[in-house]
């Protein structure tokens, strides 16, 4: 047995260190595969803080790096192992802790699955707004580490904004705790902000208290069809412009809604260049949809057709979610961008995006949270094809380099990892980019925590 485990077993019962390396190797990557992963010596699966502070204070005292991880759902390559590293996976840390109706907040660990809160924080008429698309798999602790969004974006908001207050095991073991319990607190920096979008090289989040809100009424849906992606992303800038607030504006392209007319049958109009959902949860959805439509109509919508029922506003939710597994059954493999712009600018977006696929003769799906800028570019290819393989990574540089002209980010919920490193410091410029490592150096003075993500 190595140094390591046996160390490692010092605190940890036998069962939550895996060192088979068929074992440890389905571990070392999450869903962006095509991202460089190395080999891992050994996975560790805590349940208690403590257990967490002795992986590492061992892994400070052997000089190994340390990757935190959850479910792996992630598209960025942020939980993928380094060459001998620990990999600390979260996800039997699965504990809702409390949930409080008077103050609304939850208490949880960061194994916590995204949907199970939300059924948690339902039996007390509340809700966890946050739900990214992969909102039944992904867990908490992932959602604080990239800063995850979501479908409800638009209305709701993202994850850093529902995030009160943490409890963080340091490289060093120690446990910090951050944030409050309370409405309001302004008491010294924002330490839990720091660490929502961290990606897991600042700390690991073992505890999280989140804001809860009253749960809504239930969302009714429309979708409008449009022949160019020019007139969908006119329509939503008229939507916003008006002060319309949409639970959720989503939109799918041609080439998404036929992928995923292929994988669910769920017979969406395949006639349309672009499609165009909208739902509203206010207590009149009826006349807010039907303003909404109009608005469609105005800006060259060829078909605007409401949902009867929340049954038929469940269908078109499901056809949203159902995008990223559709893309992939189009060649095999995807590379997901993940570019925010400024709402003014999404039809810019859409066009350009376009002409890079025409451009590089590939197959490029968009989908996005159309209301808040938010667009998924997802280029589809055949890994087995170098040449295919190399004008797929040039498209998704091109898309990368198109949206921070258009005053855009190269990523708005999805994070850095490994697959948009090397963009990061053409983003934040110099200076942003050496107080970065500054504050990493303070957290993580040995560089432990998963090195190679983010900066």
């Amino acid at each position: 047995m190595s140094t390591l485990a046996a160390r490692l077993l010092e605190g940890l019962p036998d069962e939550a260190v895996l060192t088979d390396p068929d074992v440890t190797a389905s571990y070392a990557h999450d869903m962006a595969s095509f991202c460089p992963a190395g080999t891992p010596a050994v996975v560790v699966l805590p349940r208690t803080t403590e257990q967490v502070q002795h992986v590492m204070r061992t892994a400070t005292e052997l000089r190994v790096p340390v990757v935190p991880q959850g479910a792996r759902t992630g598209l960025s390559g942020g939980a993928n192992a380094v060459d001998g590293c620990v990999l600390l996976s979260l996800v039997r840390m699965n504990r809702v802790l409390s949930i409080d109706p008077v103050n609304r907040i939850a208490e949880v660990e960061p194994g916590v699955v995204n949907a199970d809160l939300s059924k948690a924080a339902a039996a007390h008429n509340l809700v966890y707004p946050p739900d990214p698309s992969s909102w039944e798999q992904c867990t908490i602790g992932g959602n604080i580490a990239t800063g995850a969004g979501g479908l409800c974006c638009v209305k709701y908001g993202v994850t850093a904004e529902y995030v009160l207050g943490l409890d963080v095991v340091l490289a060093d073991g120690r446990l910090l705790r951050t944030g409050r319990r309370t409405a309001k607190g302004v008491a010294g920096y924002d330490l839990t902000r720091l660490f929502v979008g961290s990606e897991g090289t600042l700390g690991v989040v073992v505890r999280a208290v989140l804001a809860l809100r009253p749960a809504p009424p239930p969302r009714l849906a429309l979708a409008a069809e449009f022949t160019t992606e020019a007139a969908a992303g006119e329509a939503v800038a008229r939507i916003m412009a008006e002060g319309h607030t949409p639970a959720m504006l989503e939109l799918m392209d041609a080439t998404v809604v036929a992928a995923v007319n292929r994988l669910t049958r769920m017979g969406l109009p395949d006639s349309t260049r672009a499609l165009l959902v909208a739902a509203f949860d206010t207590p009149d959805p009826a006349a807010d949809l039907a303003a909404v439509g109009a608005l469609c109509e105005e800006t060259g919508a060829t078909s605007v057709v409401p949902a009867e029922d929340a049954a038929e506003t469940d269908m078109l939710l499901a056809a949203r979610r159902a995008t990223m597994p559709a893309l992939e059954a189009v060649k095999g493999t995807t590379m997901i961008d993940d570019v925010c712009v400024p709402r003014s600018r999404l039809a810019d977006m859409l066009t350009g995006t376009a002409e890079i696929a025409e451009r590089n003769g590939l197959t490029i799906g968009v989908v996005a949270h159309a209301g808040d800028g938010n667009t998924h570019p997802t280029v589809c290819f055949d890994s087995r094809d170098p040449d295919e393989t190399r004008r797929a990574r040039q498209a998704f540089a091109e898309i990368m380099d198109l949206g921070l002209r258009l005053g855009g980010t190269i990523t708005g919920e999805h994070g850095v990892g490994v697959l948009k490193r090397e963009w990061l410091a053409r983003e934040l410029g110099d200076d942003s980019l050496a107080l970065h490592r500054a504050l990493k150096g303070v957290f993580d003075p040995l560089g432990l925590l998963n090195p190679g993500k983010l900066l």
